[in-house]
């Protein structure tokens, strides 16, 4: 308990008198200050017991006192000690009404209490206090090590913490998912939280913050968890009031723990990233045997279940409706981190394993079919999805995930396989790759494999090179129908259209199945290629589909 006025008038010693103010002897002592100046107001920090003799201030002129007790109760000070028999024999009416109109507790110091005696209790209960700050400081974290040890870890150790600091405490993971809390009701108060958690993950650790527009009568405070550029988590605590000595030491120390563990995750993830990677290079290279014996008990239970692959991409400059920019820069590497971790939390909350392998600008990983990372991923996804105008087909939970796009406008694109195996997983990644390549040619954030075979071919010609092509196959027949010498683009497409069937194209446009039959003998001489070879057909269809679909198809 921090020292009080009334501790100091209880102080047999002091002998101190209380002539005003007696409803705020509550008040909390900083420090006491002996002060001759008229105006001491620039060296008040607030909280001080002011003692004066009233050596230079005349104490029984009313207006004099009247500025100047307003004057220090403004600039905070606490209290008025005032010393009797010195330069008044007692104490001045002025200054009691003066004090009393102000509501500043004003004491009677007698002649035998010297103000050193009274600075010196102060300063006595003023290191008292902080001693038992810091020794509660060190119980705290002695507890709450033994609860980080403990077989609960994190959890415990927020349940210790929670308790020490007479309010709530949640920990959120790299994704800014609420992994634990405490008490169990704390829970569904950290959960509100989100938007703010993820505004302080976007800051460099160690970062924290003090949300003061919260739901709730608590007082929040976050500290992010981590020692690199990236936030591996975020702390929330929730109390009634300002932290304290004591609970701003359990609270470091519970940041220290909790980093500790967070970073001491990190190495062996970096230890499982490599392991993974060599499984995942057994399987590309056909070797499932082999990579079944290395992925073990770590991934050995992936592997036992159908799974699929996903290869990730950042695309950085541009919106996924405009389609076709490539890049990745640094935000590039922050959607595919964002993506990861997501991917990561969402797995971990329900304990299935998921193997992420960074290859370069590209993220692949293999996820559970039907899983929690997977309905993560595509969760991420569909976040940048409704800017293109559609959203992707979740295989399940859908939810916010943490931010599909950083500051700078990356976002990621992503294929998903279908369905496979150990034996055919370098078919999927094939089929992811090849997923990814639409995602990006249509603008999509996220694109399955099933929907790319399900779908027509028509939507993959909606690319540059394809049009040029287009162009200059069908170029000379659109400089002929342009002088008025004939409608050879509309014949030779109503005749494809029609499998060269020739009255029935004929009838499409409205002309005799004679002069439809010159115009195609015309489209070969222009061309100078055979309307009877199938591939020069297909050429020409597909090159008048491509001409005509549009551009954002």
């Amino acid at each position: 308990m921090p020292h009080t006025l009334a501790s100091l008038v209880s102080h047999t010693a002091l002998k101190l008198t209380v002539l005003a103010g007696e409803e705020r002897l509550d008040a909390p002592v900083r420090w006491a200050h002996a002060s001759e100046l008229i105006d001491p107001v620039p060296y008040m920090e607030g909280g001080e017991l002011l003692l004066i003799t009233a050596l230079k201030l005349d104490a029984e002129d009313p207006e004099a006192t009247r500025r100047y007790v307003r004057r220090i109760a403004e600039a905070g000070v606490v209290g008025l000690g005032f010393a009797v028999g010195v330069n008044y024999e007692g104490v001045p009416q002025a200054l009691v009404d003066a004090a009393g109109e102000q509501g500043l507790p004003l004491l009677g110091v007698p002649r035998r209490t010297p103000f050193i005696a009274i600075s010196k209790a102060v300063s006595a209960a003023v290191a008292a206090d902080q001693y038992r700050a810091v020794t509660a400081g060190f119980e705290a974290q002695r507890e709450l090590t033994r609860a980080a040890l403990s077989a609960e870890g994190p959890a415990e150790l927020l349940a210790r913490l929670a308790a020490h600091l007479d309010g709530w405490a949640a920990l959120y993971d790299a994704s800014g998912a609420v992994v634990a809390a405490a008490p169990d009701w704390a829970a569904r108060r950290a959960a509100r939280l989100t938007d703010d958690v993820a505004r302080l993950r976007e800051r460099p650790a160690p970062a924290s913050s003090v949300v003061s527009d919260t739901d709730g009568d608590d007082r929040v405070e976050l500290q992010s968890l981590g020692t690199g550029r990236r936030a591996r988590g975020v702390l929330a605590v929730g109390t009634a009031a300002p932290l304290g000595t004591a609970a701003r030491y359990a609270v470091h120390s519970a940041v220290a723990l909790l980093t500790l563990t967070t970073e001491r995750s990190r190495a062996l993830q970096d230890a499982e990233q490599r392991l993974g990677d060599a499984v995942l290079k057994m399987l590309l290279a056909g070797e499932p045997d082999h990579a079944r014996a290395v992925a073990g008990r770590l991934y050995g239970g992936l592997l036992d279940a159908p799974f699929r692959v996903v290869v990730a991409e950042p695309v950085a400059g541009e919106e996924p409706s405009s389609g076709g920019a490539t890049g990745a820069g640094g935000g590039g590497a922050g959607v595919l981190d964002a993506l990861a971790d997501a991917m990561d939390s969402a797995a971990a909350r329900t304990g299935e394993a998921v193997l992420a392998v960074p290859d370069g600008t590209r993220l692949i990983v293999l996820v559970a079919d039907g899983g929690a990372a997977a309905d993560a991923c595509a969760a991420y996804a569909a976040e940048a999805e409704p800017r293109a105008g559609t959203r992707p087909r979740a295989r399940g939970r859908a939810g916010r995930s943490g931010g599909a796009e950083p500051a700078d406008g990356a976002w990621v694109a992503v294929g998903l396989s279908a369905p496979t195996g150990p034996i055919a997983a370098a078919n999927a990644y094939r089929q992811a790759e090849q997923a990814l390549s639409v995602a990006r040619r249509r603008g999509r954030a996220l694109v399955e494999h099933e929907d790319v075979a399900a779908g027509s071919v028509l939507p993959l010609l909606a690319d540059d090179a394809v049009r040029a092509f287009a162009d200059g196959l069908l170029r000379a027949l659109r400089e002929h129908d342009a002088t008025g010498r004939g409608d050879l683009v509309a014949s030779l497409r109503a005749w494809l259209a029609r499998h060269g069937q020739w009255d029935a194209a004929a009838a499409d446009l409205g002309v005799h199945r004679h002069t439809l039959r010159y115009r195609m003998r015309r489209v070969e001489e222009i061309l100078g290629r055979s309307l009877d070879d199938a591939d020069v057909r297909m050429e020409l269809w597909l090159a008048l589909k491509a001409t005509s679909a549009p551009q954002g198809e």
